[in-house]
């Protein structure tokens, strides 16, 4: 740092500054001070940093299976909003549904030196309420609601009302549901939805048939969905599945959308491009992620010097938007 403030002519005090990243530096300082730090090939200690100032620049992120589309995203989402700061980014993923596994994860991070962690837990536990110890800021995304720690997720219920709305509006006596594992939040979150919008319209609901977010479950339970002439509509909990029902009804001669209009929910890359064009529920996982940060951080700066985390009922929810394509249509007369 002394070989840097000599290059650039300036105090080591100010080499800290912009090492930092503080803004009380002026950008031409900031330049000359940066380009000296390049010049030496100068990196700042992090481990004298986080002694200093009692930060680790480190966030911690728990999550489950990373096969599925929603993880995927999120954790991306989260990574690519952590990259807009000066903080890096831990990962342990969790593969037993408990709290004692979510446990283990948050002490394994902790041990890492992290500032805060964000938990992505979208699969129901095997107890009531995720509870962890609380000398840490936590941030959970896409929560149960009797959870006490800050949250962020998606408005999955104004989702899923745009969704089947589309489908009575289009002249659909009814919707049917194929919707996600019922040991997911966000599975059972739609298809709550579902129901009370059918209720809602004064519809019928009808028997709700359960996949596990696979395109392979969706063909399979598509396959049976095919077999019955009442079908005119359906809901798929998440693109994936609306994928494979696509197959089943195609195999089955039974034309999307002119006989079976079918609405997803994700709005995956490759949904405009199904055949045909899947109209599904765009879910804004960058958003997500960019609030999740925001809120972690928030805590991180307003806790106590002792590293005691706020605690409360913060909640941010992210709006959803309803995108129609192809797959659905009005009934046949």
């Amino acid at each position: 740092m002394a070989d840097v403030a000599a290059l650039a002519g300036v105090s080591g005090q100010t080499v800290s500054r912009v090492a930092n990243n503080r803004s009380n530096v002026d950008e031409a300082t900031r330049e000359r001070v940066l380009s000296a730090m390049k010049m030496l090939g100068y990196r700042p200690n992090t481990a004298a940093r986080a002694l200093a100032t009692g930060r680790f620049r480190m966030i911690g992120v728990v999550t489950f299976d990373l096969r599925a589309h929603g993880n995927a995203r999120v954790l991306e989402s989260v990574v690519s909003a952590v990259q807009d700061t000066d903080y890096s980014v831990s990962v342990v993923a969790v593969r037993s549904h408990s709290e004692q596994a979510v446990r283990e994860a948050f002490d394994r991070l902790s041990t890492q030196a992290v500032d805060g962690i964000i938990v992505n837990e979208p699969q129901m536990l095997d107890t009531a309420a995720l509870r962890l110890r609380s000398d840490l800021p936590i941030v959970v995304v896409d929560r149960d609601d009797r959870h006490r720690y800050p949250a962020v997720g998606s408005d999955d219920a104004e989702g899923v009302r745009a969704a089947v709305t589309h489908l009575l509006d289009l002249g659909h006596h009814t919707v049917a549901h194929l919707a996600g594992p019922q040991d997911s939040y966000p599975a059972r979150r739609r298809a709550e939805a579902w129901h009370r919008t059918l209720k809602d319209a004064g519809r019928l609901t009808p028997p709700v048939d359960y996949g596990d977010w696979s395109a392979e479950s969706g063909y399979l339970i598509g396959r049976q969905i095919a077999e019955r002439p009442d079908v005119t509509a359906v809901f798929a909990a998440n693109d994936q599945m609306a994928l494979g029902l696509l197959r089943a009804l195609h195999e089955a001669g039974r034309p999307v959308p002119d006989d079976v209009s079918v609405v997803g929910f994700d709005n995956l890359a490759e949904s405009a491009y199904f055949l045909p064009p899947l109209t599904t529920v765009n879910q804004d996982f960058e958003e997500i992620g960019r609030q999740s940060v925001a809120l972690l951080l928030d805590q991180m700066e307003s806790a106590p010097a002792e590293g005691t985390a706020p605690r409360g009922a913060a909640a941010v929810s992210v709006a959803p938007r309803l995108v129609v394509r192809g797959s659905t249509a009005p009934p046949r007369a």
